[in-house]
C-alpha cells in the first residue's frame, strides 16, 4: 500500500486514526501495531515474518547484552548475532543474485540466478533494528523488556519501509507515552499534504518526462538535459515529499520523526550536499560504521580508505547492481578530492561552487539511474555532444513543454517558501495571512492530488526498491 494511494488516503489512514484515538492508552501501541501489520501484509506478506524474525533476534539479543554486560566477550557474542543474522537476511534477500552474477563473471561459470523477490523497504527496517542493538551495546539506550513496545517501533508503518530511519532513543519516551497535541496534529496534517504534493504534482509530472526521454529513439542533448534535471528534481521530490509524509503522519500518532533533507541543492560541495540529503542515512553510516573505524583521526592512507569503505557501502545499500556501486565510489572520491585539492578552491566563488555542485549531482543521478555503467556513460556524454545532435524540433517541444515543471520544481527545491513563510511571520499581519492560508493550501493540495489519482496519474515511490 502507498501514502499515495486513494485506498490509504480515504479508508486506511481514516480507519487507523479512528481507532487509535477511541480507544485508551494502554491498548494504543497494539492498536498501532496491529495496522501497521496490516498495512505490510497487504502489499509484502512475507515482510511480516522477516519484521517477526529481525524483531525477535534484535530483541533477545539487546536483553543478552545487558544481562551479560559484566561477563567477558558475551555482550559483544550477542552483538555479532545480532549483525550477522541482519546481514544474512539483507544478503539472501537483496543481493545474493549479484553475488552470482559475480561469481559466473569472474569464473565463467553459469549458475542460474535466485531471482529472490525483494521485500520492501528491507534496507531501511534493516538498519533501523541494528541501530538499537548498537546502541544498547554501547550503553547509550537500555534495552526494552516490552517487546510488544519494540515491536511497535520496529513496525510503525509511518516511516519504516522508506525512512526516515529512525533510532530507537529518538522515539523511546514516545513509546511510552504520548498526549494528544492539537497543533502538533494539525502540523502532521499539513506536513503530509505537502509530502503528498511534492511525490503527486511534481514528482510524478517530472517522471514522465524521464519517460518520454527512455523511449525517444534519437535522443538529443537537449533531451538529454531535461531528462537529467528532471531526474534529478524528481528522485528529490520522489523522496522528500516521502520523507514528508512520514514525519507528518508521525505527528498524528505523537512521535516526532528526525529530518531527512534540507535543500540539498543549495549546497556548494558535495561534502555539504550530502550533509544535507538522505541525512539519517549519513548518521547512520557515520556513527556505525566511519567513526567505529577511526573516522577522520588517523592517517591519510586510512582515512581514504575509511571514506572509500562507507562509501561503497552507501551505493551497495542503494541496490544490488554494480552502477549504484560505482555510484557510490563516485561520490567518495569526489568527497577526497575536495578534501585534498577544492576545499579553498570552492570558496573562492559562492556561484562557481554551486554549478560545479549541480552539475556533479546531475551526473551523479544519471549513473544512479542507468540501468548499467555503459548506458550511464553515453548518457553523460549526450550531455556534452557526444554521439548526439543538439536538438530537434521533438525534443524542442517537450523542452518547452515541461519548462514549467522543472523551473518550478527547481525553486520550490530552494528555502524561498520558508523564508518567505518566516518572514510573515514576523508581522501580526503575517501571521494571521499564515493562519488562514496553510489550511487552504493544505486542503488545495489533497484535492488536486486526489484529483491526479482519480486520473491514474501516479508511480510508485522509488525508494521503495531499496
Amino acid at each position: 500500500m502507498l501514502f499515495s494511494s486513494l485506498s490509504f488516503l480515504y479508508v486506511f489512514l481514516p480507519l487507523v486514526l479512528a481507532v487509535y484515538y477511541l480507544v485508551p492508552a494502554r491498548l494504543k501501541n497494539v492498536i498501532l501495531l496491529l495496522f501497521s501489520l496490516l498495512f505490510y501484509a497487504i502489499g509484502e506478506q512475507k515482510l511480516v515474518l522477516l519484521l517477526l524474525l529481525s524483531s525477535v533476534v534484535d530483541y533477545t539479543s539487546s536483553l543478552g547484552i545487558e544481562r551479560f554486560r559484566k561477563k567477558a566477550g558475551m555482550p559483544r557474542l550477542f552483538l555479532g548475532l545480532s549483525i550477522a543474522v541482519n546481514i544474512a537476511l539483507l544478503g539472501y534477500f537483496k543481493y545474493i543474485d549479484l553475488v552470482i552474477r559475480s561469481i559466473n563473471a569472474i569464473l565463467d561459470t553459469q549458475l542460474d540466478l535466485l531471482k529472490v523477490a525483494l521485500p520492501i523497504g528491507i534496507s531501511f527496517f534493516t538498519f533501523q533494528t541494528m541501530s538499537y542493538t548498537f546502541d544498547v551495546y554501547r550503553g547509550e539506550v537500555k534495552a526494552e523488556r516490552n517487546f510488544l513496545d519494540f515491536f511497535t517501533y520496529v513496525s510503525l508503518f509511518p516511516q519504516l519501509i522508506a525512512g526516515p530511519i529512525v533510532r530507537y532513543k529518538t522515539v523511546a519516551a514516545e513509546l511510552k507515552e504520548r498526549k494528544f497535541d492539537l497543533e502538533a496534529f494539525a502540523s502532521g496534517i499539513g506536513r503530509f499534504c505537502v509530502g503528498l504534493g511534492k511525490k503527486i504534482l511534481i514528482a510524478n509530472t517530472l517522471a514522465v518526462a524521464c519517460k518520454i526521454y527512455a523511449g525517444m529513439a534519437d535522443k538529443t542533448v537537449l533531451m538529454t538535459w531535461v531528462y537529467a534535471i528532471s531526474f534529478s528534481l524528481q528522485i528529490y521530490f520522489d523522496f522528500s515529499g516521502y520523507s514528508d509524509m512520514a514525519i507528518g503522519l508521525g505527528k498524528l500518532f505523537g512521535f516526532s520523526f528526525p529530518e531527512n533533507f534540507n535543500y540539498p541543492f543549495i549546497a556548494r560541495s558535495v561534502t555539504e550536499f550530502w550533509r544535507r540529503w538522505h541525512m539519517t542515512l549519513g548518521v547512520w553510516f557515520r556513527d556505525y560504521v566511519y567513526i567505529p573505524m577511526g573516522g577522520n583521526r588517523v592517517k591519510a592512507a586510512r582515512f581514504v580508505f575509511n571514506i572509500l569503505v562507507v562509501w561503497f557501502l552507501t551505493g551497495l545499500w542503494h541496490g544490488a547492481e554494480y552502477n549504484f556501486i560505482v555510484w557510490g565510489l563516485y561520490y567518495g572520491l569526489l568527497l577526497l578530492l575536495e578534501k585534498f585539492l577544492l576545499k579553498k578552491p570552492l570558496q573562492l566563488s559562492r556561484v562557481l561552487s554551486h554549478l560545479y555542485l549541480l552539475l556533479i549531482t546531475v551526473l551523479g543521478f544519471v549513473l544512479f539511474d542507468a540501468p548499467s555503467i555503459s548506458e550511464a556513460l553515453h548518457t553523460a556524454g549526450r550531455l556534452f555532444g557526444i554521439g548526439a545532435a543538439l536538438t530537434n524540433t521533438v525534443s524542442t517541444y517537450y523542452a518547452r513543454s515541461y519548462a514549467l515543471i522543472i523551473v518550478s520544481a527547481a525553486i520550490l527545491a530552494t528555502p524561498l517558501a520558508r523564508q518567505v513563510y518566516t518572514a510573515l511571520q514576523k508581522h501580526q499581519a503575517g501571521k494571521q495571512v499564515c493562519a488562514f492560508l496553510e489550511p487552504v493550501a493544505s486542503l488545495l493540495l489533497l484535492i488536486l492530488s486526489t484529483a491526479y489519482l482519480v486520473d491514474g496519474s501516479y508511480n510508485p515511490f522509488m525508494y521503495f526498491r531499496f
